[in-house]
């Protein structure tokens, strides 16, 4: 199983990374599988080099090809203006629109206040809507009193990470893409024997 984790920061260091960082890590605690976290602010400089999916440059390609590829999505961003960074959706510009259909996604947001929470819910689900992809009920969100000095340390958002690392476990086995793609429809969520 492939696991890649998108952190939408333009900035290092960045509370969204460790955030993608803690939900990644704890799915390969909990399920396994090879993982990588890709961060936009090292991956920005080159997909701004294009603005459609066939003017990639190798670096570029090899980055979309690993979302492409991966079974397993963890998507955060920092909140700008009530939204995900620009960056992050440069880069699912570049996304085949069929190329993450039936795939898992856990949703991670951080901001400067509880009120810009939502913006998982509004901004970030309707993005992944549109991708046919299936994302996890749980979303994770943290604001900066949730991390000391840049590491994760609220346990009521270490929860909600747990959480939604044991709802991926439940829909591991019971989605699978290739029907899907074939078949076209929206996948049907079945429970797993876990």
């Amino acid at each position: 199983m492939k696991i890649v984790g998108l952190s939408g920061n333009v900035k290092r260091p960045s509370r969204t990374a460790s955030l993608v960082e803690a939900v990644v890590s704890g799915i390969g605690d909990r399920i396994g599988g090879q993982s990588r976290v890709i961060e936009l602010v090292d991956a920005a400089p080159v997909l701004f080099k294009a603005l459609r999916a066939d003017q990639l440059d190798t670096e570029g390609r090899a980055i979309i090809d690993a979302v492409e590829a991966a079974d397993v999505l963890v998507v955060g961003s920092p909140v700008y203006r009530a939204s995900y960074t620009g960056a992050l959706k440069h880069l699912f510009d570049l996304v085949d629109y069929r190329a993450l259909t039936g795939k898992r996604v856990i949703l991670a947001a951080t901001g400067g206040t509880p009120l810009h929470g939502l913006m998982t819910e509004h901004q970030l689900r309707p993005l992944f809507g549109f991708f046919n992809a299936f994302t996890l009920p749980t979303a994770i969100y943290a604001t900066e009193a949730d991390f000391t000095e840049y590491t994760l340390t609220s346990p009521a958002v270490r929860e909600r990470v747990e959480r939604a690392v044991s709802e991926l476990a439940q829909v591991l086995p019971a989605i699978d893409p290739a029907a899907v793609r074939v078949s076209g429809h929206r996948p049907a969520l079945v429970a797993a024997q876990v």
